[in-house]
């Protein structure tokens, strides 16, 4: 019944934690897009692709105590961190799910910031066009953000190797 909210806290299981709500949108985005059986669905938005059950079954898993989300004030804005909680583990006892490890690429994309991430994201959305194209959309949705042509190649690194 909670088979979409076992496989979020499977995620939550192989990172320490994830902060901010728009890098999380985004690992889970690229994880979904390199195969890994997240069932949200993404429409794109201001700062790329974006899940609305994302963040409602986030909020659920918070609710029922699974996961820990922890509000901090930075330099005038507010961040979230998520961590996984002892209800949260012994909830996935229950469920015997078989999903490929995430952790190296979980491990990775947390070392990278949010911005870097949508980037890729957006990239990755737009995959389906053939790489000027992309690329073209890329820059055109994202002009706000000045992406350099090194970081463009960076994320494009990234999304090779990650695809392999």
């Amino acid at each position: 019944m909670l088979t979409d909210h076992a496989k979020l806290v499977t995620f939550f299981s192989q990172c320490e934690e994830v902060i901010g709500r728009k890098k999380l949108q985004k690992m889970i985005y690229i994880l979904k897009k390199c195969g890994y059986p997240f069932e949200e669905r993404y429409q794109f938005h201001f700062y790329g692709p974006y899940s609305e059950e994302l963040t409602l079954r986030v909020e659920e898993l918070c609710n029922l105590g699974f996961l820990q989300e922890t509000r901090e004030k930075k330099s005038g804005y507010h961040q979230y961190r998520y961590e996984l909680t002892g209800d949260g583990e012994e909830f996935l006892e229950h469920y015997n799910l078989e999903i490929p490890p995430m952790t190296e690429l979980i491990e990775q994309m947390n070392g990278y910031s949010s911005r870097f991430l949508e980037l890729v994201s957006t990239m990755m959305y737009f995959d389906t066009f053939p790489k000027d194209e992309m690329l073209e959309k890329v820059k055109t949705v994202k002009s706000s953000l000045n992406y350099t042509d090194e970081e463009i190649q960076e994320a494009s690194d990234f999304i090779d190797k990650i695809k392999q």
